[in-house]
């Protein structure tokens, strides 16, 4: 059955199931920003600024949830003067009970994050963080689970997000042998009687899980095993671990023009124009992008052998350094994370099996800058 009521804080897990805080850098300013846990939602706005344009969006339409990629409070406040844009900001979102909910550095690293929805957009294939920030350890999870309910027991790892192995899914192994146990005075065994050794045949069913969803893989496997007191092992694996970061670099399907690659640049971020540097001529192949700014990192995609990067916010003299190591910039500009908006909805939806107008998409754009 689908869920009809909603609390603010059901939102913030699904995203921070998503994009968990320890992602963030430490000097970011993420997760709840104004409002609270507890309110029921009404609807959801989602945006990647908070200005205040936007929560006048958010009023007219009485949405109370505002989820941002960029955080509306960045910097610590000293005063909150309502005769400036963000003070009336603050002031709006307060009178109205807003809540404002912000996933910034945490989602540029998560699996499926901002910088993987820009890598899919340009096709790019074989990607790795272009900046690796985290390696998350995994566990082995062995559950004992009677015949007739392994496959719900396999179910429930795969929906709560067990069992991936690359591309694949319901990854697990499973073997058969005999369980004993005694029921004891108090107990109500799903089978067998109080005070008699029972024995019965079970599957071993073993999985591999990430860290940052074991409690919920456990969870909901308990809940569906039909035991009151269910047998199984967590194990801590020395596999190689999953490795998180900002940016991607990934190659391109076919080589390309850098003249050809600008134009497809344009029309997936839908741009007006872009800054870039080097030959259009130029043969791309390999290809790094990192939405925001980032310039900071330019050594980062010539150690990596990138043809072309991909960010915002480039400066002359980074960009003109860049330009003599060989490497072609294009600077696309801050505001091509609005992907963002539209990835999120559709992961919300889906995760939390939301109806489609549940969340809407802000129409208001922040972009500071026009083409003239």
């Amino acid at each position: 059955m689908k869920k009809t009521t909603w609390k603010h804080a059901d939102f913030f897990q699904a995203m921070e199931v998503w994009a968990p805080k320890h992602l963030a850098y430490d000097w970011d300013n993420v997760g709840l920003q104004i409002g609270t846990y507890n309110s029921t939602t009404n609807r959801v706005l989602i945006t990647l600024d908070v200005t205040e344009s936007v929560v006048d969006e958010a009023i007219e339409k009485g949405i109370n949830l505002i989820i941002a990629h960029h955080p509306v409070l960045f910097q610590s406040l000293k005063q909150i003067n309502m005769d400036t844009p963000k003070g009336r900001t603050v002031q709006k979102l307060i009178k109205n009970d807003i809540t404002v909910y912000a996933s910034h550095t945490n989602l540029d690293a998560a699996d499926g994050g901002v910088n993987d929805m820009l890598a899919k957009e340009l096709n790019l294939t074989h990607t790795t963080p272009l900046v690796p920030v985290y390696n998350e350890a995994y566990y082995k999870v062995v559950i004992y689970v009677p015949e007739s309910h392994v496959d719900n027991i396999r179910q429930a790892l795969a929906d709560s997000g067990a069992g991936h192995i690359g591309n694949y899914s319901h990854c697990t192994f499973q073997s058969s042998g005999q369980g004993t146990f005694k029921p004891l005075d108090g107990t109500n065994p799903y089978i067998g009687d109080q005070n008699e050794i029972t024995y019965v045949d079970e599957f071993k069913v073993e999985t591999i899980v990430p860290e940052r969803i074991l409690s919920k893989v456990m969870k909901s496997i308990l809940h569906v095993h039909p035991y009151e007191e269910p047998a199984y092992d967590i194990y801590s694996l020395e596999n190689e671990t999953m490795e998180f970061g900002i940016g991607r670099i990934g190659n391109l399907t076919e080589p390309t023009t850098l003249d050809s690659f600008i134009q497809t640049v344009k029309n997936q971020f839908q741009l007006e124009g872009m800054r870039i540097s080097g030959n259009k001529d130029k043969m791309i192949k390999r290809v790094a992008i990192l939405g925001g700014s980032g310039e900071k990192y330019v050594s980062k995609a010539m150690r990596q052998k990138a043809d072309v990067y991909i960010t915002g916010d480039m400066t002359f003299h980074i960009a003109q350094d860049a330009a003599e190591m060989g490497l072609t910039i294009i600077d696309a500009g801050h505001y091509i994370e609005k992907i963002m908006k539209y990835y999120t909805k559709q992961t919300l939806v889906q995760s939390m099996n939301l109806d489609k107008d549940f969340i809407e998409i802000s129409e208001i754009n922040t972009d500071p800058f026009q083409f003239v």
